[in-house]
């Protein structure tokens, strides 16, 4: 049933004609919805051995921080390239604002992600408290608000979904 909204509204029903099937896909399943659980998962991860950390002191945490988090910026990486190629490939969704929104948001994550782990790298585990924790924790905000988009243009929109009658 077609949404009434995009019928009686000429832009909205010229960008709904747009096709939204994934192009960066194995088997038509989209390779950055594969991938993107990862670095969501890491990022949250990174939060939770800082306040590990905070609590206990143990500096196992500040190595498990470290490590998740440049696990998170790099694997980010990788699904934001798969991500950027379907933005600009497939006119259906670079059409739709909520994918810029997306896009905007997880680089800001990436820019955050790779500060904190950059961060880290060099320095000894005191660098956690209060700087890294508070980078992770604005990590965790971003990872909601481009999580937030990227459902809506999944739920909302039926972006790389693929529709068949075969079952």
């Amino acid at each position: 049933m077609a949404n009434p909204v995009e019928e009686n509204n000429p832009v909205l029903s010229q960008v709904a004609e747009k096709g939204t099937e994934s192009l960066v896909a194995v088997a038509g399943h989209p390779i950055h919805a594969m991938m993107v659980a990862f670095p969501i998962a890491l990022t949250m991860a990174t939060l939770g051995s800082d306040v590990f950390y905070w609590w206990s002191g143990d500096a196992f945490w500040a190595r498990t921080s470290l490590w998740a988090c440049g696990a998170a910026f790099w694997l980010g990486v990788a699904a934001g390239i798969a991500g950027t190629a379907e933005l600009l490939f497939v006119p259906g969704i670079r059409n739709r604002a909520a994918s810029w929104t997306h896009a905007v948001a997880a680089m800001m994550l990436l820019s955050i992600l790779g500060m904190n782990w950059g961060l880290r790298l060099y320095a000894d585990e005191t660098v956690i408290l209060p700087l890294g924790l508070a980078l992770s924790g604005l990590s965790a905000i971003f990872v909601g608000i481009a999580g937030w988009h990227g459902g809506k243009l999944v739920f909302d929109h039926g972006i790389g979904l693929m529709i068949s009658s075969d079952g």
